[in-house]
Parts: structure tokens; sequence; C-alpha cells
């Protein structure tokens, strides 16, 4: 076996069979597969790619593995967009089959007028509406996490819903709006942490006159703790301008702590920058980028961000000044989308953006033991996809940890692959 640090090691990868229409899932944070192994989650589309519209459909079901990839449609939707989706993931906690999902309503009265989510009983065929749009859902599937979408249609448009008229400015750090708790059995609802509070908690000069918001919100394994990338910025339109900072919380709104903040002089605000020299991924990319968190276990979370100077892998433990460690240091130099095997912490399953010459996407499973990154993958990207339509691989474990799913259009389609990685894993 090759000694270099990273090998080219192509896995079995075969294209999801299923006919007509473009499928993806969206993110990389939550499993596609159902707890048998047979049912994987999809949203299918007409289109590889298109601007989004309000009004625009998604079909949200599961293709069957078992039988030729033949994809189930369960429901539409139109709350949704190209990065994450319409939040669709199975409800783990539930003894049936049951999956969850954002969708528009006509009440008007809601938290978030116009959103709302769907949990839809495979089994049963009954579905039943919740009052608020999920960001995501608690392991135990005893609640969720929500959040204004319309705020990130303006803060953070790649990962807002779609408005045809949407408002032209928002409060910067209103008290009464933030991450609200929802009971998935009940419905209800309550504000546990306010834009205001974030604001508030160990305040910097930059956020004064900044419009906040939050995304990357996770639960840990055990529902006990939450973290969130909180980010504030003057110009919403330009990414380069964005801070960010990493924070965990309980999930009633106590004990807030602070583990990394990346408040850092914005170069994009001197007379001489040019906005036109900034590439797609140039924020990706970016020295002081936090990006990307994850819970790897009840205390313990692995984020790509900048740490004592230098910018990393690091596994954060969640504690005030708790221990920060570096993951592949001189091997994982990009910034990907990761998280560790289910089933062995040795194994972590990364990709990387678009280079800027080539325009491939490299994914990779990284050796936390040896030392070893192992290139599985390389995959096309489109240079004109625009920021909003992107197609990252957004790479996912199957619960079993012998395959990986994820998301590309190399094939100039939209659609979902998967690779066996149990020839490197072992498993």
């Amino acid at each position: 076996m090759s000694t270099s640090p990273i090998v080219k090691s192509p896995c079995p990868c075969r294209r999801l069979e299923s006919g007509a229409g473009h499928h993806f899932f969206g993110y990389y944070n939550k499993t596609v597969w159902d707890r048998s192994g047979r049912y994987l989650l999809a949203n299918q589309v007409a289109m590889m790619d298109a601007n989004l519209t309000p009004d625009l459909p998604a079909e949200v079901g599961f293709f069957d593995l078992e039988n030729g990839d033949r994809f189930h449609c369960l429901d539409r939707t139109t709350a949704w967009n190209w990065q994450m989706g319409c939040q669709l993931q199975w409800l783990d906690g539930s003894p049936q089959r049951e999956v969850i999902y954002n969708c528009r309503t006509e009440d008007a009265n809601s938290v978030y007028p116009g959103f709302g989510s769907t949990v839809y009983n495979i089994d049963t065929g009954v579905k039943r509406e919740l009052p608020l749009p999920v960001y995501v859902v608690s392991p135990d599937s005893r609640f969720a996490l929500c959040v204004d979408y319309s705020r990130l249609y303006i803060t953070h448009e790649t990962i807002g819903y779609a408005e045809d008229n949407p408002p032209s400015q928002m409060p910067n750090a209103p008290a009464n709006d933030g991450i609200h708790y929802m009971d998935i059995a009940t419905g209800q609802s309550r504000l546990i942490t306010s834009y205001a509070d974030l604001r508030n908690f160990k305040p910097v000069k930059s956020m004064d006159k900044a419009i906040h918001w939050v995304s990357h919100i996770e639960i840990n394994p055990t529902s006990s703790r939450f973290l969130m990338l909180h980010r504030w910025t003057e110009r919403v339109k330009d990414e380069t301008c964005f801070l960010h900072r990493l924070i965990t919380v309980n999930p009633d709104g106590t004990d807030m702590r602070l583990l990394e903040d990346s408040d850092h002089p914005l170069p994009q605000l001197e007379e001489n920058f040019d906005p036109n020299a900034v590439g797609t991924y140039d924020y990706e990319k970016s020295e002081y980028q936090i990006s990307h968190p994850m819970w790897c276990a009840k205390d313990r979370i692995i984020v790509w961000a900048p740490h004592a100077g230098s910018i990393h892998y690091h596994l954060y433990t969640d504690a005030d000044n708790g221990e920060v460690e570096i993951i592949g240091k001189n091997i994982l130099n990009e910034n990907g989308h990761m998280s560790f095997s289910p089933t062995n912490r040795r194994w972590l399953l990364s990709d990387t953006y678009p280079d800027s010459e080539t325009h491939e996407r490299i994914l990779f499973l990284y050796d936390t033991e040896a030392n070893r990154r192992y290139d599985i993958g390389s995959f096309y990207a489109d240079p004109g996809l625009k920021k909003e339509n992107r197609c990252d691989l957004h790479p996912r474990w199957s619960r079993d940890g012998k395959q990986v799913c994820i998301d590309s259009v190399h094939e100039s389609e939209r659609q979902m692959y998967l690779i066996d990685v149990s020839g490197i894993t072992g498993n």
C-alpha cells in the first residue's frame, strides 16, 4: 500500500435509476436511509437547474432500493431550496416509518405565516400538519428547532425559501424572534433563543449595526444540547462580509456557550476592493470561515473553523474554554461537509468545493488512525451554476457505514449516487 498521506482509491459508484426527473436530497447532516436500509429519501424535480419561485413544486418521496430504485412520491411541497431541500428527514424516534418535511400553508396567523411542516406516516398513509417549518429535529423525534425562512431568504438567500415580494428589510436583532422549540406530537411552540439574546451574548462592535440570523442548527445525539452558527453582517448581498461564531445551548435556551468567534477584519470594505474578482466559492474557502459543524458525540463537535490563528478541521469539546484538537493537519486543508461513520469513528467522510480550474469536487474518506486520506471519487460541477442553484456533493452515510450517498450534476443531470466504501472501511 502507498505510504502517501493522500491515496486515490475510487470506489464503486452507481446512479439511482429512477426514470424521468431529477433527484436530490440536500444537506449532509442526516441519513437518507430508513432503519431497514431499503428506502432512501429524495426530492424529485422536473429540472436540473432553475431560479426558485414560491410556486415551483418538488415531489417528496423515497427510492425503493429492493424494487429497481422505484421512486414513490408521497407529497409535493413548494417550501424548498437547492441546498437543503425541504428539510425532509426520518423521524427515528417514531415506532413506525414517519418522515417530516416543510410545506407552505394557508395559515396567516401562525408564527411564520404561510409556512409549516408535515409529518407523513408511510405505514398508514396518514399525514398531519405542524404550525412551524422545521430546521432540525431531535434524534429522539420529540422536538424540532424552527426559524424564519423568510428571514433567511433576505440574509442568506441560498438557504431561504423564495417569496414573490420579500420584505426589503427586517429588524436587525429582534427580541420576539429567533429559534423556536416545537413539540412534534402537539405542535406547541415557544421562543427559546432570540436574536436579541444572541446579539447581547458576549457582543462585539461589528454587531451593532448588523442584521443577525442563525444557520447550521444541530442537536446532539442525546437530544440534550444544540449548536448553531450565529451570523451577522451589514451587507447581506456580500457573503464575504458575513461574520460568524459557533455557539451551543440547552434546548430550553439556557447555558449558552461560545466555542469560537470569527469576528475578523473585512478587506471587502476597503475602497480598492473589486467584488468582481470574488469567485463563486471564495466565501466557503475563506480563512475566516466557521462552517459545517456536526456533533460526533454528546459533547464533541467537528467543524471547519479558525482557531488560535490557524484554520483546520477542528474537534471542539462543548465547554467554556474546552479542548480544541486539529483533525488531519497538513492533509485536510479545505472546507467540506464532514461527518464521522455511524459505526466506526475511525473514518471521517467529507468533500471539497469545486477546484477553480478543473471544477472537480473530490469525495474522500480520512483514516484518523493512519492519518491517511482516500480520494474515493471526483465529480465535475458546471461552473455556470449560480450560488443559489449549485449542487454540492453533501455526502451522507448509510446507517451501517458501508455506503455513502451524494447529490451530483457531473452527468449534466441533478441525480443521486450510491458509493460502496466497505472495501476501504472494512465494514
